[in-house]
């Protein structure tokens, strides 16, 4: 990397002076991830925005206007499935309490402050597909008599407490892969569909997930009724449901059961692809309905991220959130700054930690290296360059942070700008091209120029 220029403005006159004065320039901390791994969350010393003064003309690339505002960020993180779990239940006590660490502490690690778990096992898992309620095929139990989450106390449930232990600000949002497979139409845990007739027994047995998990200390703050509902190969725990039938279901049973109970979880609809807006239209557009769901859910496998902006465009009083897709490379930083300018309140990268087999993973889907892979001959670990590139958000953009205003003309620059709760300001900017580039930022009639490596992700804060 060639040296960083600081605080070098473009001028078009020359009278142009440059106030010097500490009360006028404003302090910058960065931190700069290379694809390389040259640098790996590295420091960038000595950047200032500098108040210019006087009749001047400038040009910038980038200008942050923070009186344009968007989103409010619920949370930032990835996912603690049954396959991440049990991979961190194979490490030695002290090593699976600094893994966790590395994952959630806010401070000492990649500061994940949201993260999805399953509500039974996803495709994901070391354990043969269960839900909490099975049967016999052909019996039924609509009183949930033999209601259990006692296998998720083998290696989830532990791990959950582990990481609720280091960060106690962590949330977790539940989702289920599928029913018991006597509520679908196969009788089966995948390839059928929800039977309608079981819409209260399975609200039932959502209400009873959320209370035994607060018993075991696990909070669920969020929940979606379906891990994509409109995907159901047989080969795969999952279960379809119409947008007619989740309208019906959330709005004349899992809300006012809810309401009912004194459960406080709130609920998010469809979580799934960006490219069928009709089922979360069908379940938004019914008022009774729409007074119990909190926001839509969204994954990136099919469609463009910009339906999350045309949905919030049409239900504004409705969240938008964004619960399952791992991204890769610098590429993948310049997705997650799309999936954020397009009105998501929240990113969870899929599959925290898998072996270096790509392995447990029982389902039907390749997988890719997560951003942490455990040699599990070994047993040892290897951050990827994804846990960097994710902690250059994750660690940076607080809960509570306002997405405002970054604009530029210049192409290939991806960028995203946040307001944070204490006052400061973070920006996130990814370069993935094979050349370094020069930017001029612009903020408040302050002006900094920095060099962005070939391949690199950098985060700047600032105004505290």
């Amino acid at each position: 990397m060639t040296s960083i220029l600081l605080a070098t403005c473009l001028f078009q006159e020359s009278h142009v002076s440059l106030s010097r004065h500490q009360e006028k320039d404003v302090p910058v901390s960065a931190w700069l991830s290379t694809q390389d791994k040259s640098f790996l969350l590295a420091p960038v010393p000595d950047l200032l925005f500098q108040k210019i003064e006087g009749k001047r003309s400038l040009e910038a690339d980038l200008w942050i206007k923070e009186d344009i505002r968007y989103q409010s960020i619920l949370g930032l993180g990835s996912s603690l499935e049954h396959s991440t779990c049990y991979n961190l239940s194979l490490l030695a006590p002290e090593e699976r309490e600094k893994t966790l660490e590395r994952i959630v502490h806010p401070d000492r690690g990649a500061g994940m402050n949201l993260m999805r778990i399953c509500i039974g096992t996803p495709d994901f898992t070391a354990s043969p597909w269960y839900t909490y309620n099975d049967c016999e095929p052909g019996q039924t139990d609509p009183e949930l008599k033999r209601f259990s989450i006692e296998k998720d106390k083998d290696y989830v449930l532990p791990i959950l407490k582990m990481a609720l232990r280091i960060n106690p600000e962590l949330l977790f949002v539940a989702s289920p892969w599928s029913p018991p497979g006597w509520m679908t139409t196969n009788d089966k845990i995948g390839g059928g569909s929800i039977r309608e007739d079981c819409f209260q027994p399975y609200a039932e047995y959502l209400a009873r997930f959320v209370e035994a998990y607060e018993r075991e200390g696990i909070p669920v703050a969020f929940i979606t009724p379906q891990n994509e509902p409109d995907y159901n190969p047989v080969t795969y725990p999952t279960c379809k449901w119409t947008g007619e039938q989740q309208r019906a279901f959330i709005r004349d049973h899992l809300g006012p059961l809810f309401q009912d109970r004194g459960i406080r979880t709130q609920i998010w609809c469809w979580d799934h692809n960006y490219n069928k807006l009709e089922f979360p239209r069908v379940i938004l557009s019914d008022p009774k309905a729409a007074k119990v769901v909190a926001g839509t859910a969204f994954h990136h496998y099919e469609g463009k991220p910009e339906a999350m902006s045309q949905l919030q465009k049409e239900f504004p009083d409705h969240e938008i959130h964004f619960t399952e897709g791992s991204t890769f490379g610098v590429q993948g930083a310049c997705k997650i700054i799309e999936i954020l300018q397009n009105g998501a309140g929240s990113y969870l990268a899929w599959v925290t930690l898998i072996d270096h087999k790509m392995k447990p993973n029982p389902g039907p889907h390749w997988c890719a290296p997560t951003c942490i892979v455990l040699n599990s001959e070994t047993l040892t670990l290897e951050y990827r360059f994804d846990y960097y590139m994710y902690a250059q958000f994750m660690k940076f953009i607080p809960r509570g942070a306002i997405r405002i205003g970054s604009e530029t003309q210049r192409q290939k620059i991806s960028h995203v700008a946040f307001l944070n709760p204490n006052g400061s300001r973070t920006l996130v900017l990814a370069h993935p091209g094979s050349k370094a580039i020069f930017l001029t930022l612009a903020w408040q009639e302050r002006f900094l120029q920095i060099e962005l490596p070939a391949q690199s992700v950098m985060t700047l804060q600032w105004g505290l």
